[in-house]
Parts: C-alpha cells; sequence; structure tokens
C-alpha cells in the first residue's frame, strides 16, 4: 500500500472537516423541521449528506445550493421569532443571535466545498 505524503494527509482531514460541518448543519436542520413535525423534510435533511459518496459535479452543486437554501430558511425563521417576540415585548435578541448564527454556519458549510480540492475530486479540474 503505497504511502500518502503529508500534504494529501491535510487536504484529506480538511475535507473531513468540511464534510462534517455540512453533516451537523443538515443535523440541525433535521433537527428544526422534526420540532415542526414535517417528517419528509427531516428524512431529506438525513439523507442529503450521502450526496458525498457521489463524485459527480451535479452532487457538488447540488450540495453548495442546498447549504445556502437551509441559511435562507434559518433567516426566514430567525424573522418569525423575532417577529413573534418583538409583538408580545417578550426579548428577542438571544433568539435572533441563535438563528442567525446557525444560518452563518449553513453558508460556510456550502462555502467550504468550493475548494480547489473539492472541485478537483468533484469535478475533475
Amino acid at each position: 500500500m503505497a504511502e500518502m505524503n503529508p500534504r494529501q494527509k491535510g487536504r484529506d482531514g480538511l475535507m473531513i472537516v468540511r464534510i462534517t460541518l455540512y453533516t451537523v448543519a443538515a443535523l440541525l436542520l433535521a433537527a428544526h423541521f422534526l420540532r415542526m413535525g414535517d417528517i419528509i423534510a427531516t428524512v431529506a435533511c438525513l439523507a442529503i449528506p450521502a450526496l458525498f459518496l457521489v463524485r459527480q459535479r451535479w452532487s457538488l452543486l447540488l450540495l453548495q445550493g442546498l447549504a445556502y437554501v437551509a441559511a435562507a430558511i434559518w433567516l426566514a425563521t430567525a424573522w418569525q421569532v423575532v417577529a413573534i417576540r418583538w409583538s408580545f415585548g417578550s426579548p428577542w435578541h438571544l433568539a435572533a443571535v441563535i438563528l442567525v448564527s446557525v444560518a452563518a454556519v449553513s453558508v460556510l458549510a456550502g462555502g467550504l466545498l468550493h475548494s480547489r480540492t473539492f472541485q478537483l475530486r468533484y469535478c475533475g479540474r
């Protein structure tokens, strides 16, 4: 078995971190949908990270796009929660910070898939 050079080990380690972050973002969205009672969306969120096993350009683009859609869902949820809490005069700042932070994690997870390593592995460039 051929030894991996240290540079390749570093790339593989970063890929694991990127895939793990994406999976965490998908799990958070699955929990959100489960709390809302949407089982189909929950199952879809749990299944989406399996697309990392498909080494095709379309799967990488779909994963990236879904990460950005997830961020939009979190921002819409933040807007709704803040509006409801504000209308009742309840504290809303912490909820806003938490939900916007989760949206940022989703954007980061999608953005990290734009790396050269992913492009080489999934697009052959």
